[in-house]
């Protein structure tokens, strides 16, 4: 038998992979993929004795010292899930890595070793002779050698694999144990994915989104680190892929993963800081807490983070006391808010914790903006939110000063609601600065400076907001372009938002209206076919169809307001956006009419009435000039 710690190089091949040991690399096809150096060396272990089970506890004696403190559950999955990644593999149908349930994995492929050295190569078990000429030398594979000679195989190509893996880590001035790991940099901007659910109770979801959202908040408090919002990082959940892929489209060069796991008074959770561009594992811990001590991990958590990306650490606000109740109703209140589901019931939620804990800041800023968010949809008349949405923004800067969700729940109520500008964009300000990562804030912040004809800086301020958090609102650069009159760029924008996201129904209604302003017509009416048909509303669908087909867009357009005139008679319908329906066919003393309705009832989203192309027709209107002044807004055009 040929000693492999004695030659130059040892190559294993499996269907089109190939994989060079001393080196690391592993090409699919010629071509070289990332799997990173904890899965490859799970692979060299498992290649070693193919169709052999290699148990976890053997996993773990060959890959983690005794003195290395990590959740060797969570790590050895997440490894196999990135191993199987770059395979192509999965567990439910393996073709190369096969999960022996609580036991172990087997490598289930066949596998040729050799090193290029000028012999013919062996196969494996079961593998026909290659008919090629000579170009390797041959390694007796693992799998058919007598026992004490695979013993002897297996632990020195083991040792040369750490060798190998040592000298190439060394080149690289990187020092690998798991804990405590320096990575090349320091981490700039992080994305923490979704911590999962391992309570086996699906009703915890929301218990795991709403720590994983706390842990972003905390972080995002560190100016020095750049942390993706909730929005985008939650299209990774239950989704595995490998991690430099997900790093890559969000953008950043640190991810944070992890479990926890909620039962009956007990919280247990599990994270990992990965350094994306090496895939090298920079820290990792696992915590036991009861609720009380749960509701200090994720600010806890926050300053190890920070200390282990090297980003330079903000000093620690003293710990507030939160109920354990309080804070898992929260946390449901703001699962339900984000996932858009049921905003009253996420109202309730917010009420429960305040009824749990009066001084709880954060649950009086999402109780303002429960009453808030639904008066702008036009869900709730304004007078039945005006006095709650106040008072409990109020309350929340009151208890907190210090928490920019606070200002941005205050900053909204004077702006929608108060049309106080100038305290709106003190609140504004107080937000952003306090807490810049923060796209919320960066989106109302635009909208403030945009209602007061400071374009540019809206603009700025909306692309500051998109870069911190791409998915939140994907329409909302689309729609500051198209409130600038800049039809072009907003199809534009909106037509690559759409292509990711094509369910999304404001993305559909602000293009159907951009192209319609661009001269469009045909495809304005086709946006406005696709928003019915993407919500299940086929005979809408088809008559938007015919009536375009009848009488071009203004027909299509009369025919959508006196559908939606009609619901107006039987609910309440705000009256500010059945004016954009009369707007939209030109409808001129209707426009106007329910203009001055929505003044009168202060629609929240008549703020933006000196914005909106629609009411264009009607500028030189002394009725609609008497409601932009009496509303103190500047006349822009």
């Amino acid at each position: 038998m040929i000693d492999p710690t004695a030659m130059p190089g040892v190559v294993a091949r499996f269907g089109p992979y190939e994989v060079d040991v001393c080196s690391g690399e592993v090409r699919k096809f010629g071509a070289r993929i990332r799997i990173g150096e904890q899965p490859l060396r799970i692979l060299v272990l498992l290649m070693e004795r193919p169709g052999e089970l290699v148990t976890r506890v053997e996993l773990r004696r060959r890959l983690w010292s005794e003195d290395t403190f990590v959740d060797f559950d969570h790590g050895l999955n997440s490894a196999v899930q990135r191993l199987r990644d770059g395979l192509s593999d999965t567990a439910e149908k393996a073709r190369w890595i096969e999960t022996v349930p609580r036991r172990g994995y087997r490598f289930v492929g066949s596998v040729e070793w050799s090193r290029p050295n000028g012999a013919t190569p062996a196969t494996s078990a079961g593998d026909s002779a290659r008919s090629t000429a000579p170009l390797v030398a041959r390694v007796p594979p693992p799998a058919i050698a007598q026992p004490v000679r695979r013993r002897v195989l297996s632990w020195r190509l083991a040792a040369l694999t750490v060798v190998c893996a040592l000298a190439a880590i060394a080149a690289r001035g990187v020092i690998h144990t798991f804990r405590g790991i320096r990575p090349p940099a320091p981490i700039r901007s992080l994305a923490v994915l979704p911590l999962e659910n391992l309570s086996g109770d699906a009703s915890q979801d929301c218990f795991a989104d709403g720590m994983t959202d706390e842990l972003i908040t905390e972080l995002a408090k560190n100016s020095s680190l750049r942390v993706i919002s909730r929005t985008s990082i939650m299209q990774y959940k239950g989704v595995h892929r490998p991690v430099r892929d997900i790093a890559h489209e969000l953008g950043v060069d640190g991810v944070l993963e992890g479990s926890v796991t909620h039962s009956a008074n007990r919280v247990h959770m599990t994270v990992q800081l990965i350094h994306a561009p090496s895939d090298t594992h920079v820290w990792a811990e696992s915590y036991d807490r009861d609720l009380a001590g749960a509701a200090a991990l994720p600010s806890e958590l926050s300053q190890i983070i920070v200390r282990q990306a090297k980003a330079t650490a903000t000093p620690v606000p003293p710990q507030r006391h939160v109920n354990p109740e309080a804070h898992d109703a929260y946390l449901h209140g703001e699962f339900l808010w984000f996932a858009e589901t049921d905003t009253a019931q996420a109202q309730s939620y917010f009420e429960k914790a305040i009824e749990l804990q009066p001084d709880y800041a954060a649950a009086w800023s999402g109780l303002s903006d429960s009453y808030g968010g639904r008066a702008v949809a036009g869900i709730l008349r304004p007078e039945e939110a005006k006095a709650q949405w106040e008072a409990a923004a109020r309350k929340a800067v009151e208890l907190d000063d210090s928490l920019g969700q606070a200002h941005n729940s205050m900053a909204a109520w004077y702006f929608f609601s108060a049309w106080d500008w100038t305290h709106a964009e003190s609140e504004a300000k107080r937000c952003v600065t306090l807490d810049p990562n923060y796209a919320e804030g960066h989106h109302l912040y635009s909208y403030i400076l945009s209602t007061q004809n400071r374009q540019q800086e809206a603009l700025e301020e909306q692309k500051r907001g998109m870069e911190v958090d791409p998915f939140a609102r994907l329409w909302a650069l689309g729609l500051t372009y198209y409130h600038q009159h800049k039809f072009q760029e907003a199809i534009n924008e909106l037509r690559i938002r759409l292509a990711g996201q094509h369910s999304d129904g404001a993305i559909h209604v602000i293009l159907a209206d951009s192209y319609h302003f661009a001269g469009q017509e045909k495809q304005a009416a086709e946006q406005w076919e696709q928003l019915y048909r993407v919500g299940g509303d086929e005979h809408a669908a088809t008559q938007i169809q015919s009536a375009f087909k009848r009488g071009g867009f203004l027909a299509m357009a009369e025919w959508r307001f006196q559908v939606e005139k009609a619901q107006g008679r039987r609910h309440y319908y705000s009256p500010f956006w059945l004016a954009m329906e009369a707007g939209r066919a030109q409808e001129r003393d209707e426009t106007l009419k329910l203009l001055e309705d929505a003044y009168r009832e202060r629609s929240p989203r008549l703020v933006f009435l000196q914005n909106e192309p629609v009411f264009d027709f009607v500028h030189a209107e002394p009725r609609y000039q008497a409601i932009v002044r009496k509303m103190n807004l500047p006349i822009n055009r």
